[in-house]
């Protein structure tokens, strides 16, 4: 079967196995059939609405059959879907949609958005609207997330990919036609968002998680049979935390192919999960939103390049340092190259930064080692010098949370007058087994001193946080990403003058 465009693909699929289950969420399961008549349905009243081929449709929906119904309707009339938080401000969503100038946003009230067309989260189509397959179309853009990047400003990142796809060929991640897909992270971020379409468009049952719960994704395992799932290392943490009783309650012997993304994972807790599942079925991705490059390495390559995110799966790697190429086992800025050095997403809102050979950089730092795998350091905004020393964050919230009374963390750099910057840990404890700490959750028992002197045994004295501040409201959002710009700002603003010397740190000498 050659590609076909993704409306034409659900219709096939429907045809050829109509009551197969293709979305399932919660007690809720939609067939094959089913989905295909209510996109088809919900695409006539979108475009009774407006909508048109080339169009951006803002999608502010939470994790459920709706954001996928609207999303093949989307595309189905030929136009774009732009997915968002369904969280955001007002404010912040407002400057997202006039920057996409969205034909319709789908999932809030017109109150936040007087001058907009709107419909509610709880939208369909009636049995007036016709739900027979529509004229053929194919999106020239199939997706548009959204990133604010290191600076907080929103930018759309239009992919330059036209919505075609074969059916009958996996999309390449371990995946295979007709599996079982456990969708465990917002679909409003792009990775979840992209495997879990293209999953449903070659035959997947998707079975989609309202939300988060560390036990619910091993219990959903075993019931659906899944063989794949896109877990982020916070989630992974969770998971593993879970008690040992219950964590090996459940049969997970269904899993193909385990990948993790979206941020740093800790060697501790990677070498955990390689032992619980075996290193086979577990892998990395290391990449943008803007899809330039992306490296993949497997849980057994892993085990001999430990801490490394791989090497190339498409596109190009260097590390470069004022722009030279460092050797190997220097840190530098990673710099990516599409394939070709053709260019395929589009900004709007930003300018990419490229060389004029097609090079690009995202601002992350790390190293290739001598066999050309990549590691990652930190984000260039985030690196803290301290005392003339540089320090990644990462590096230090890995120490962090591998105690076992710590649910999360975000090291930043507060001013400082003697070194610069001090390196200060904002640390989440609290319960973490079952899901975000909750309001009134007791801290667990763990003090400044003691929490220092278990990080300076993992990580230099320069280092070790030299303040610590307890937390029990969740510092990561659902899909694992921080943004420690934010968490830097608000104290700064909170604290006093930069101190004038910073006390010792434990094992220092």
């Amino acid at each position: 079967m050659s590609t076909m465009s993704f409306g034409r693909a659900m219709s096939t699929l429907a045809d050829e196995d109509p009551d197969r289950p293709a979305v399932t969420v919660g007690a809720k399961t939609m067939t094959r059939s089913e989905l295909e008549a209510s996109s088809n349905r919900l695409a006539r009243m979108l475009a009774d609405l407006g909508v048109h081929e080339s169009d951006l449709v803002t999608l502010a929906l939470p994790n459920g059959p709706t954001i996928v119904e609207a999303t093949l309707a989307i595309l189905k009339l030929g136009a774009t879907p732009q997915p968002v938080s369904p969280r955001l401000p007002g404010r912040e969503l407002a400057a997202i949609v006039e920057l996409a100038d969205s034909r319709l946003v789908i999932g809030v009230d017109q109150a936040v958005l007087p001058d907009r067309q709107v419909l509610p989260a709880d939208l369909s189509a009636d049995e007036s609207h016709d739900s027979s397959p529509l004229p053929d179309r194919v999106s020239a853009c199939w997706k548009a997330p959204t990133s604010g990047g290191s600076t907080g400003r929103p930018k759309l990142i239009l992919d330059g990919q036209p919505a075609l796809i074969d059916p009958t060929t996996p999309f390449g991640f371990g995946d295979r036609v007709g599996g079982t897909q456990l969708v465990t992270c917002p679909m409003y971020h792009n990775a979840p968002f992209g495997y879990a379409i293209r999953g449903l468009l070659t035959g997947n049952h998707l079975v989609v998680m309202p939300r988060f719960d560390a036990e619910e994704v091993l219990r959903l395992v075993e019931r659906h049979r899944a063989d794949w799932m896109m877990l982020v290392p916070t989630m992974m943490n969770r998971i593993w935390r879970l008690p040992e009783s219950v964590r090996t309650r459940y049969d997970l012997g269904s899993l193909r192919r385990v990948w993790h993304m979206a941020g740093p994972c800790a060697p501790w807790l990677k070498q955990a999960w390689i032992d619980w599942l075996g290193p086979e079925r577990l892998w990395e991705l290391y990449g943008s939103t803007e899809q330039i490059a992306a490296t993949v390495i497997s849980g057994t390559d892993w085990l001999t390049h430990r801490g490394s995110v791989g090497r190339p799966l498409f596109g190009e790697v260097r590390v470069r340092d004022r722009g030279v190429d460092c050797p190997p086992d220097v840190v530098g800025e990673i710099w990516l190259r599409s394939p070709g050095g053709v260019t395929t997403f589009r900004y709007l809102g930003a300018e990419a930064s490229v060389d004029d050979d097609g090079w690009q950089t995202v601002g992350d730092l790390g190293w290739l080692d001598e066999d050309g795998f990549l590691y990652l350091s930190d984000r260039r905004v985030d690196m803290i010098v301290t005392g003339g020393q540089n320090v990644y964050p990462a590096e230090v919230e890995a120490a962090l949370d591998e105690h076992p009374a710590v649910v999360g963390s975000a090291v930043v750099g507060l001013p400082d007058t003697d070194l610069g910057h001090r390196v200060h840990a904002v640390v989440q404890v609290g319960a973490a087994q079952a899901g975000p700490a909750q309001a009134g959750d007791e801290p667990a028992a763990v003090d400044e001193a003691a929490l220092r002197t278990f990080v300076a045994d993992r990580v230099a004295p320069y280092k070790v946080p030299r303040s610590v501040e307890f937390v029990t409201q969740p510092l990561r959002d659902e899909a694992g990403k921080i943004r420690r710009s934010a968490i830097r700002e608000a104290r700064i603003a909170a604290t006093a003058p930069p101190l004038a010397a910073s006390d010792p740190v434990a094992g220092e000498a």
